[in-house]
């Protein structure tokens, strides 16, 4: 039997401890390897991950909020009926606007408690950012608060987008007391009857067939202030949100006001005292804030120079409201605006005609087209002896020796001229009607002339082509004739003469302009609704939220206009869209000189009421 060496022993141990030792090796090499992986994987999902992801949300959160607090949405906003006694609440403006819509925030009790405890914390809201082009306009523009009411005309499904207008409740010490008061609102003249009918006045009888049966009221010419607001409360896009609103109506009825006090000793700190406290109204309201005032609007059944009083002197016409720094920023409309000031804007005067419905537009304007017109021009007023610069002396004493003139004198005594059906049956019957200023530029006249399918003639521009630029056209040729008051008063050319060498078919081409102006200067019936045309309200509010809106998208866009000149701000509203710059114009020799204390301004204002005085004696 062979013995194992004993040298053999030792071998075969290490050979075994070797093996071990490798496998142990092996398996730590292993581990290690595993751990390397976790250790790379955490560090790239957990540590990079994270910072990405918070850097993800910094690039969504921060162009949203780094130029506007967060805000509490506690509701959608609502509609509702414009007469609540109830104040309005604070307005409170929602998230920045992105594409496409954000998702709804709803209110939430505990988020009350933000102000109150820690510092709020924002939660994630599934957001599309836009281009990186438009982060940084976006959030310049997001500083306005009228932003919300400038995007609403992007939302082509609301009938009511970028149109909407939120009317100010105000205190009834503004309007409806006026109204209870309405004995008071004239010197001369019971107005109680004209204020019936929201504001129309009686009803007309059609007893000569002048008229239709319907739709005709013995209109006072200063009711605007009351025709117009009845008129708001009908219209169709208002709103109880600011935040929508396109503009806002202030409903004061500044010509009442200021009817009151006129005549009858009443010193400046009464004349001055309503405007004073509608201002101060105004001024604490948060809609005032939004724009300063540049959106809001009202409207004065009155020519501009009863709210121009330059001085503190007692023995000075009228009150100051349009000269009051707030009042600057406000649109004002009157019947007769100025050409040197930029915060009025002409509307037309009230005629006795207000349409319920399409039809009595229709039907007035195929009676107009077809009526027989014997007389050439005709001309209904009177003289003004004690103003050295009317025209009107001249004009009478050609419409007398006229074969083809017809002339109604509007004197003491002469009752004709004050009938309604006596004025609109000569307008009837003539071709073209002479339309001479006024006790100032502007004459309810012209309106009446219009309505009758008359051609105006005009002798100074100031009566109507620098004054109703919202409702004439700008190209007065293609509905009046203009005649410069300096030819009359020189005796350069005879008015017969001059109209009757206008050919037969541009009279034609121009009556029917005329004819289809009517609705744009009448005012329809408070009462109803026209479907189809628009009034001269409606063209008016328009304008106003067009006004509005430009103003607004040059502040977004940090446009300004600082080369506008507010002395020559009548050439500006005869400027084609997209023009800002002025130059000489014809008519600057008619608007050179600009009024000087109230001078002729003041006078205009104190004739106007003499002569109504002269109406109603």
């Amino acid at each position: 039997m062979r013995r194992r060496s004993p040298t053999n022993f030792p071998s075969e141990q290490m050979e075994k401890g070797t093996g071990k030792n490798q496998n142990s090796k092996i398996c730590f090499l292993a581990s290690l390897s595993v751990f390397f992986w976790m250790l790379l994987l955490y560090f790239h999902f957990i540590v990079l991950g994270g910072s990405t992801v918070e850097q993800s949300v910094k690039l969504q959160n921060g162009p949203m909020y780094s130029e506007l607090q967060p805000v509490l949405v506690t509701s959608p906003p609502r509609v509702e009926n414009l007469n609540a006694e109830s104040e309005q609440p604070p307005v409170t403006y929602p998230p920045p606007y992105t594409e496409p819509k954000p998702t709804p925030v709803t209110s939430d009790p505990e988020m009350e408690k933000l102000d109150t405890e820690s510092k709020p914390t924002i939660v994630p809201v599934t957001r599309k950012i836009g281009p990186p082009s438009e982060t940084t306009q976006s959030r310049g523009a997001e500083k306005y608060p009228f932003m919300r009411a400038l995007r609403t005309v992007e939302n082509k499904s609301d009938p009511c987008g970028g149109r909407y207008i939120y009317v100010h409740d105000l205190p009834p010490r503004f309007n409806e007391d006026m109204l209870k008061e309405c004995r008071s609102l004239s010197l001369w003249t019971n107005m109680c009857k004209f204020t019936t009918n929201a504001g129309l006045g009686p009803p007309l009888e059609n007893v000569e067939g002048v008229f239709e049966n319907t739709s005709w009221y013995a209109t006072n010419q200063f009711a605007v202030d009351v025709i117009f607001s009845n008129r708001m409360k009908q219209y169709e896009c208002l709103t109880n949100d600011s935040s929508l609103a396109a503009a806002v109506f202030v409903p004061f009825y500044a010509g009442f006001d200021i009817a009151r006090y006129l005549w009858g000793g009443f010193n400046i700190s009464r004349r001055d005292a309503a405007s004073l406290d509608l201002v101060d109204w105004l001024m604490k309201r948060p809609e005032w804030s939004v724009m300063g005032g540049k959106d809001h609007f009202l409207v004065a059944g009155r020519i501009t120079w009863d709210f121009r009083r330059l001085t503190e002197n007692e023995e000075d016409w009228g009150n100051k409201l349009l000269f009051l720094p707030a009042a600057k920023n406000m649109s004002m409309l009157v019947v007769e605006s100025s050409p040197w000031n930029a915060n009025d804007f002409g509307i037309p005067y009230p005629t006795y005609f207000h349409p319920a419905k399409d039809a009595d537009v229709l039907i007035w304007q195929d009676r107009m087209r077809n009526l027989e017109r014997k007389w050439l021009f005709s001309f209904a007023g009177a003289p003004r002896p004690g103003n050295a610069k009317s025209i009107r002396g001249q004009i009478i004493d050609e419409c007398k020796s006229s074969k083809v003139g017809k002339l109604l004198e509007c004197d003491f005594g002469e009752s004709k001229c004050h009938s309604p059906s006596s004025i609109m049956q000569m307008f009837q019957s003539s071709l073209f009607c002479l339309q001479p200023q006024g006790d100032s530029y502007t004459r309810r006249s012209a309106f009446d002339s219009m309505l009758a399918g008359c051609i105006p003639v005009f002798f100074h521009p100031g009566s109507a082509y620098a004054q109703y630029t919202w409702h004439l056209p700008r190209d007065y040729t293609t509905y009046s004739v203009f005649i410069p008051e300096n030819d009359i008063r020189k005796k350069n050319i005879s008015i017969e003469e001059r109209l009757s060498q206008i050919p037969p078919e541009k009279v034609k081409a121009m009556r029917e302009e005329v004819i289809n102006l009517i609705p744009r200067l009448v005012y329809a019936d408070p009462r109803s609704k026209l479907e189809t045309f628009k009034d001269a309200f409606d063209v008016s509010v328009q304008a106003i939220i067009d006004k509005v809106t430009r103003a607004r998208r040059d502040m977004v866009e940090g446009r300004t206009d600082d080369n506008f000149i507010e002395e020559i701000s009548w050439k500006y509203a005869l400027l084609e869209e997209g023009q800002r710059e002025v130059g000489p114009h014809e008519w600057d020799p008619f608007f050179a000189k600009q009024k000087d204390g109230n001078g002729d301004s003041g006078e205009a204002a104190k004739n106007s009421w003499e002569n109504e005085q002269r109406q109603h004696s």
